[in-house]
């Protein structure tokens, strides 16, 4: 490529990575999903104060199940919105992780803190704990999952 000037390379480079910005914006899970996250870990919060060991096995495998379908068709990052669809290969194959890895960081902080507020002598420990990472999750599930996203190298 002849006739291009230094200014104009760098001002094209410029341009592409602002372009790769804008479509990696359009990647990660629709609000909805953290929404649903969110309300999900307030019931299962709920049903594990209840003290049944059945109906908290029961109700986490159907939460489990309930997000694996979900997650089956929105884990791989593409969809976020309907204004871009890209490749799997752009979307990187590290987000079910991510993902995963999330969902891990949140079961240890609920139960930490599940544990610190029992200590503390306060009543219903498991649901205050719920409430603190459900508020997390859904008013910073997406913000949480692009960091992390940034972090592993998505």
């Amino acid at each position: 490529m002849t006739g291009i000037g230094p200014d104009q390379a760098h001002e094209a480079l410029r341009a592409a990575e602002d372009a790769r910005r804008r479509v990696a914006d359009e990647l990660g899970l629709p609000r909805a999903y953290w929404w649903g996250m969110a309300a999900g870990w307030l019931v299962l919060g709920a049903i594990g104060e209840l003290g049944f060991v059945w109906l908290t096995s029961l109700a986490t495998l159907a939460f489990g199940a309930g997000h694996s379908y979900v997650a089956a068709r929105l884990l791989d990052g593409r969809r976020r919105t309907p204004g871009v669809r890209v490749s799997r290969e752009v979307a990187g194959r590290r987000i079910p992780f991510v993902v995963i890895g999330m969902l891990l960081g949140m079961v240890a902080v609920t139960i930490g803190l599940a544990f610190a507020i029992d200590a503390d002598g306060a009543d219903h420990p498991a649901i205050w704990a719920a409430v603190i990472v459900a508020c997390v999750v859904g008013l910073g599930g997406p913000e949480i999952f692009r960091t992390l996203c940034r972090w592993v190298g998505v």
